[in-house]
């Protein structure tokens, strides 16, 4: 297919509802203005659809999301935001500014990497019956070391003013510490900021209440 064509095919989001690596996707398409479809993937019916043959080929690491865009399959939330940043246009998702940008990447990299990993569908399910208290752990020992780095980062986002990949990866990690209790109200920036995201259209529309694989009971 030619070059231009590719340029012009709709992305295709394969992903979650409640995923919040999916989640980062959705926003950071929202925020470009990207129209894209979704083919839901769901992480607990039939033992969990990610595990099967056919999605392998598509992601070998069996997880979501995985984005197939121009042509090529990308398999991780920070590779697909930081590529379609690159290639489309709309506003800037990392700043253009060495020191900022590289505070967006600490962010970004402290919640991917630090806390989100940790807390997981595939390691909570191995850990059992302590699951809630695991997760609680590790969100909190995440948070207690975030609330610091954006106290001295922060403006009205993050990274100062403007919305950048940290926010992207903040406001699904926010909704997780939530969904297992964490007090957020200990994180007084963290909690700010996440408020302040929460009301712009891109978080609120791309948000797990209101996809297509959303269950009518979380609706």
């Amino acid at each position: 297919m030619h070059v231009s064509l590719l340029l012009l095919a709709k992305p295709v989001l394969h992903g979650y509802f409640r995923s919040s690596c999916s989640w980062r996707v959705r926003i950071a398409f929202a925020l470009k203005g990207i129209e894209y479809d979704q083919v839901p993937v769901n992480l607990i019916k039939d033992g969990g659809q990610q595990l099967s043959d056919q999605y392998k080929k598509l992601n070998p690491m069996q997880q979501v999301p995985s984005v197939e865009i121009d042509g090529i399959t990308i398999s991780q939330s920070l590779a697909v935001i930081q590529y379609i940043d690159e290639t489309r246009p709309g506003p800037a998702l990392l700043p253009a500014d060495p020191k900022k940008r590289a505070q967006v990447r600490m962010i970004s990299d402290v919640i991917a990497s630090g806390i989100q990993p940790l807390q997981n569908l595939h390691v909570l399910q191995k850990i059992g019956a302590e699951k809630v208290q695991w997760a609680q752990h590790f969100i909190e020992r995440g948070f207690q070391a975030l609330e610091p780095i954006l106290k001295q980062t922060a403006g009205k986002y993050c990274v100062g003013d403007e919305i950048s990949m940290a926010d992207i990866c903040l406001v699904p990690q926010v909704y997780n510490a939530e969904r297992f209790k964490v007090d957020v109200e200990q994180y007084p920036t963290i909690k700010r900021l996440n408020q302040t995201l929460l009301e712009i259209q891109a978080f609120k529309v791309t948000n797990p209440s209101c996809q297509p694989d959303t269950p009518a009971d979380l609706r």
